[in-house]
């Protein structure tokens, strides 16, 4: 198809699958596409050569760019993943990773957005800490949600205490409930800061970093309930204990009070006379936390 003849919605098909095509191991351009094209002919149907620079070699500039760009972007998403994983495996776990699911967005923020559940189908490439890196990479992909999600005005214990079982409620679109098969937690936060001071130390990453991944301290398999949410613009972690975790996820699906609360307290060890108690103590803290919001419109449509 002749570059006068091509439209423009093709155009656009054809430069963003060569754009999106992974690179070869030198990291340069590939010579053929993943149907078997060459990249050269394909180039040159939509890109004129210049003085310096002929159509393939225009096209491979914008082929490096896009895949340096959303390397380094996921990279920094996940520096903890990064580091469990290695920095090797991790880029090609990336590339693996982005090309099922490219960049759909504006923005570079979504990039990591699907990561968690494809790596869970995907352990090949993660190997022996297969458990951990999906604990790792949902550990801070809630972080980016919680860091960047919205906020509504918080409801008062008073405000909460006026309402019956049959009241409906929201969680803060920040708060992000996060149930895990390892405590691994404080591990993200010590390897995030471990990340920061190395960068700081050189004021770029170092070049000569280690590919293989970071030594770590024995862990032990044990569900953890975690809460990722927002306090004036820093994002803090919070584990909480399971039937506290189930309460709150009901109430995130927008089930009435009443049985939000019934499918947390059913399953507490608590004995039967202090749960109110408990209750009491869940709301309070979590008004205080400003969790707890009003449902908008369209969920109580739903």
């Amino acid at each position: 198809m002749s570059q006068q003849s091509m439209s423009l919605a093709h155009l656009q098909r054809e430069m963003a699958a060569a754009v999106m095509t992974p690179l070869a191991a030198d990291e340069q351009m590939r010579r053929h596409a993943a149907d078997g094209r060459s990249m050269e002919n394909i180039a040159e149907s939509f890109i004129a050569p210049n003085s310096r620079l002929n159509s393939f070699e225009r096209l491979e500039i914008y082929n490096r760019q896009y895949w340096f760009r959303v390397l380094g972007a996921l990279a920094d998403d996940f520096p903890a993943l990064r580091s469990v994983m290695g920095a090797r495996s991790f880029e090609a776990m990336s590339v693996a990773y982005l090309t099922s699911h490219p960049s759909r967005s504006f923005s570079l923020r979504n990039l990591g957005s699907k990561l968690p559940e494809w790596l869970k189908i995907n352990p090949l490439w993660s190997g022996r800490r297969h458990s951990l890196a999906i604990d790792v990479a949902r550990i801070e992909w809630a972080f980016i949600e919680a860091f960047d999600s919205g906020e509504r005005d918080p409801l008062t214990l008073d405000q909460i205490a006026t309402l019956d079982a049959d009241s409906r409620l929201a969680l803060q679109p920040h708060v992000q409930l996060v149930a895990l098969d390892y405590p691994v937690d404080d591990l993200v936060l010590a390897l995030h800061h471990t990340e920061k001071r190395q960068t700081s130390e050189a004021g770029v990453k170092h070049h000569d970093e280690s590919t293989e991944p970071a030594k770590l301290p024995p862990l032990r398999r044990r569900a953890t309930w975690l809460v990722a949410h927002r306090v004036d613009l820093s994002v803090y972690y919070l584990r909480i204990r399971h039937e506290e975790f189930q309460t709150l996820a009901a109430i995130r699906r927008g089930v009435p009070l009443g049985e939000a609360i019934e499918a947390g307290i059913t399953t507490s060890r608590v004995r039967s006379a202090r749960r109110p108690e408990l209750v009491r103590q869940w709301f309070t803290s979590w008004a205080e936390l400003g969790w707890i919001c009003a449902p908008d419109i369209e969920s109580l449509g739903a």
